[in-house]
């Protein structure tokens, strides 16, 4: 085994079709790609999205995270466009919850006890550590209405989606991206286009076209639901005997290895709940052996911690698993070393720049940090956009992978209409075109 490890073969050139091309490609159809191409769409150049499973939404779908938070800073939402346009069209169809407007930013008990089980908080604003946090924008979205909505708003915007296609190269001459190689049933094929947007969460593209970046580590999950739960009366209960619930809730934390204290909120869906766990530390990402074997110990531990719930915790008896996320929840992987990266002091002090192009929470980002010199018709958008490691961790949600997505989609398309590089974009122009969209800035 260990000489088959070692040896290589050695495959014959042959020539790629270019089989598809616009003047915009969305690589990845995450958040960030959903908003990067309709973005771009809207200001009338052709756009292709490319997404390497059958539906949209990444990790807001297929890694079921469900809670679409770090959109308020304490005295106002501060994201807005697509993050609005695609929370309407879930709510038009039952797929979202959303805390009361008038609930919003008060410390009460009764508000924590009627929203805190949302995931609906502000864990950022300081506070005595015994206080009740108050609650904050965000919303909790139903992931099979995001795979409806998200494709249906791509198309609307005028944008053409290519599922099932996974980036694995890229043609580069004279230091400009010409074609995504793809991988599909179709066998490998190339897409042609003017300006790319990396969406792709993993830097897939940017490392096949030779930007310059880095590559972390953080945590990875296997998130999942748990169905005909009684949620009201193990709500009674926690309530009633608040010691047992707080022994109980230690005892499914350390099976499920997490350290936020709910292992569970609730879902847009009757009965259903919501488990962002297990959770597993310093995982590579880029690692089949890694990620299979998260895969496999992450239901171990799943089905585990069902087995006692169903023993020990009122409300649970008949659970069952509803369903473990098709894609691992990875944080972190490749990160572009753009023309100006995001610092941890950026994020905590909510440093204002001149070319910001969006913010999430209490931070803004630079439009700089969604390009590199070089290949200079390259963007990057979403949890693989230029920050440090540590200031990444702080600003991968899926709010702000929204907004980055948003911003390049647009610098995008100016891009392509001026004939120059995104690096040579109007930035007023841009940051007017975004506001036009309904981004906030202020």
């Amino acid at each position: 085994m260990t000489g088959a490890a070692a040896a290589t073969i050695r495959e014959p050139a042959r020539d790629v079709p270019v089989v598809d091309e616009a003047e915009v490609v969305v690589v990845g159809g995450g958040p960030a790609g959903i908003a990067a191409a309709t973005a771009a769409a809207r200001l009338g150049v052709s756009v292709l999205l490319v997404e390497r499973g059958g539906f949209l939404g990444g990790a807001a779908s297929g890694s079921l995270v469900l809670v679409w938070d770090d959109c308020d800073d304490g005295l106002q939402k501060t994201v807005g466009g697509i993050l609005d346009d695609l929370v309407e069209a879930a709510g038009r169809l039952g797929g979202v919850v959303l805390p009361d407007p008038d609930d919003l930013r008060h410390p009460e008990p009764a508000l924590w006890a009627k929203w805190g089980r949302w995931g609906f908080t502000d864990w950022f604003t300081p506070r005595p550590a015994e206080s009740v946090r108050p609650i904050a924008w965000a919303a909790c979205v139903d992931p099979e209405v995001l795979k409806h909505v998200a494709g249906e708003l791509v198309l609307a915007a005028g944008a053409r989606l290519r599922l099932h296609s996974w980036v694995v190269g890229a043609a580069v001459r004279d230091g400009q991206i010409r074609a995504a190689i793809v991988e599909s049933k179709a066998g490998r094929q190339a897409l042609a286009g003017r300006v790319f947007v990396d969406c792709s969460g993993d830097g897939d593209l940017l490392a096949a076209a030779g930007a310059p970046h880095v590559v972390g580590r953080y945590l990875g999950t296997l998130v999942h639901r748990l169905a005909d739960v009684d949620i009201e009366a193990h709500l009674a209960w926690e309530q009633s005997e608040p010691e047992a619930a707080a022994s109980e809730t230690r005892a499914m934390r350390a099976r499920y290895n997490m350290t936020w204290p709910y292992w569970w909120l609730r879902t847009v869906r009757r009965g259903v709940i919501w488990a962002n766990c297990p959770t597993w530390a310093n995982v590579d990402g880029l690692d089949p052996a890694a990620l299979t074997t998260l895969e496999v110990e992450s239901r171990r531990r799943i089905f585990g911690a069902l087995d006692y719930a169903r023993a020990h915790l009122p409300g649970f008896r008949d659970a069952y698993v509803a369903d473990t996320a098709p894609m691992v929840g990875i944080r972190q992987t490749r990160l572009l070393r753009g023309s100006y990266r995001l610092t941890p002091r950026d994020v905590k002090s909510g440093r204002r720049f001149g070319d910001a192009v969006g913010r999430a929470r209490n931070y803004w980002v630079p439009y700089r940090s969604l390009y590199a010199s070089e290949p200079e018709n390259l963007l990057v958008a979403g949890r693989c956009y230029s920050a440090t490691p540590e200031a990444q961790r702080m600003s991968r949600e899926i709010s702000g992978c929204l907004v980055t997505g948003q911003a390049a989609g647009a610098a995008a398309a100016l891009a392509v209409r001026k004939s120059v590089a995104p690096a040579h974009v109007d930035v007023p122009a841009l940051q007017d075109a975004l506001v036009g969209q309904g981004v906030v800035l202020l």
